[in-house]
């Protein structure tokens, strides 16, 4: 076997825009997993280092914007990249850089992981960082995927319910002009519910709630699956179904890792 035979040249290439996570379970580690399962060729630009487990964030150091910058276009000018995504931005510089960047190496599809809040309530984005993704990162992106607490930032109002959250989406999508996919993991359902608007079409998605020890990770999972198959030409609705199914199956079959339970993707 020749190494041509080994290569294929219409391989999908992605590029995730994230922090990287010293416990591999979230981050840039848990989206070159994701990607690799999903058969894309993963890329990365680091915005930031942390020191953390799947139960403790203990540290965040950002990483200077110039380098963030220099990461991207490496990528950019070394490869032909179908989508990215966005996880952890925790300054205004990395946010405006991000979209600066996304804009000049005409990265066709930009999917934002609005990475605001962790699991466990703490901060991650400063208040200015946040009203940047507002104002520059979301109106050049294709699709936004925040959690219930983000949505409510994002929205700015409460969500109790899944109507709350039905209404958060179409909100988010009409006021940032961007496709949202709202999901419901936190809400205090039977049924986990992900709510997907694009353009003032509106689509419920109902799953079935597994009882995981740990989901450290699944957010991030989730958002990488979402990009790797909009890579591929698959339908936004029909990615987010196959994006919560695997997400789902991750969950299902976690391996416990010392005292952690972390999300394990199997090849298919």
């Amino acid at each position: 076997m020749t190494l041509t035979d080994l290569t294929n040249s219409d391989v999908p290439v992605v590029l995730t825009i994230a922090s990287s996570d010293s416990g591999a379970g979230s981050g840039v580690q848990a989206d070159l997993k994701t990607f690799s399962v999903l058969d894309v060729f993963g890329t990365c630009a680091i915005t930031a280092v942390t020191a953390q487990t799947p139960t403790e964030l203990r540290q965040i150091y950002p990483l200077p914007a110039s380098l963030v910058l220099e990461q991207i276009l490496a990528v950019s000018d070394g490869f032909p990249i179908s989508a990215a995504k966005t996880g952890l931005l925790p300054t205004r510089e990395l946010v405006e850089v991000v979209s600066q960047a996304d804009e000049v190496c005409g990265i066709p599809i930009l999917v934002v992981d609005p990475r605001m809040i962790s699991s466990g309530g703490i901060r991650l984005m400063d208040a200015d960082a946040v009203e940047a993704l507002k104002s520059h990162l979301l109106p050049v992106a294709r699709v936004v995927t925040p959690n219930v607490h983000e949505a409510e930032i994002l929205a700015g109002f409460p969500i109790g319910t899944v109507e709350d959250l039905r209404k958060a989406a179409i909100t988010i999508s009409e006021k940032y002009n961007i496709a949202c996919v709202a999901t419901g993991g936190s809400l205090p359902t039977e049924h986990l519910v992900d709510i997907l608007c694009d353009e003032g079409e509106v689509s419920e998605f109902t799953h079935q709630r597994l009882k995981a020890v740990q989901t450290h990770g699944a957010g991030c999972t989730y958002s990488a699956a979402l990009t790797a198959y909009i890579a591929q030409g698959m339908l936004l609705s029909e990615a987010v179904v196959k994006s919560r199914e695997l997400v789902t199956a991750a969950l299902e079959h976690a391996w416990q890792v010392g005292p952690h339970y972390p999300l394990h993707l199997s090849v298919r």
